[in-house]
């Protein structure tokens, strides 16, 4: 009996510590979120009407900016794993043209890159009319812009490309100039917690979540990713999904 009693206190522990780690995350998610929310709102707003400002003020304003921007992007990343790892994401599926999506996500990293002196570049065909998941797309595309810019040297440049070269599938390509994986890395490119040997460049956080999520976001709609990549050069993640998503298997 008291091994049965220990399993029954063992199981009731896990399941406390199960619940306290929920409770952490939704803290993360809405807590601590929103008071960062109001305060990158500030910053923008006193951006937009820095005119008495010194050159130094304005580079210290730069970079409050881009450290909130990253606390806010780690903490999107930490929501996202715990509804990943608990199974919590339903799919809303919703014509739209992926193109549209694309110019958003672009458009949302505009401003980083720009800090950054990175050039980001798009491209793509019209009429990429897709029947997915918008969240799920965009969350995948977004954590694949966030680690191009994140990882890139100034000066350098970051392309989107997206086009239809199969019948039932559409392609997105996020190309960098970044430093590359060493081959020993790239197969655990995809884990979840994974640092590499390459560092961001402008100081900015990583969990090691972001090509996890990506991939498991792209999954999650039925696509895939893959990585073509040089070290020392740069790298291409290429995400496949299908027009119409079947969510017979979700």
């Amino acid at each position: 009996m008291n091994d049965l009693s220990d399993i029954d206190s063992l199981s009731k522990q896990v399941e406390e510590l199960v619940r306290e780690q929920q409770q952490v995350l939704s803290i993360i998610s809405h807590d601590l979120r929103s008071p960062l929310n109001r305060v990158f709102a500030l910053t923008q707003l006193i951006q937009m009407n820095a005119t008495n400002l010194t050159t130094e003020q304005k580079d210290y304003l730069e970079k409050m900016h881009l450290i909130i921007a990253d606390g806010l992007a780690m903490m999107r990343n930490l929501v996202d794993y715990r509804n990943l790892e608990y199974r919590t994401i339903d799919l809303h599926p919703e014509t739209f043209n992926a193109g549209d999506l694309l110019e958003t996500c672009v458009k949302n990293f505009k401003p980083i890159a720009s800090k950054k002196n990175i050039e980001l570049e798009l491209t793509y065909e019209s009429n990429l009319i897709v029947t997915t998941d918008k969240q799920c797309l965009s969350r995948a595309i977004d954590n694949l812009l966030a680690n191009a810019v994140k990882f890139s040297p100034a000066g350098k440049k970051v392309s989107v490309h997206a086009d239809a070269p199969f019948v039932n599938y559409i392609k997105i390509e996020v190309q960098d100039e970044a430093h590359g994986f060493s081959s020993d890395e790239v197969p655990r490119l995809f884990h979840k917690f994974q640092k590499f040997s390459v560092r961001p460049t402008g100081g900015e956080s990583s969990t090691g979540l972001g090509l996890f999520i990506a991939q498991a976001m792209a999954e999650k709609i039925g696509g895939k990713i893959k990585c073509v990549t040089t070290e020392g050069a740069g790298s291409v993640f290429s995400v496949e999904i299908p027009k119409t998503i079947d969510q017979s298997n979700k």
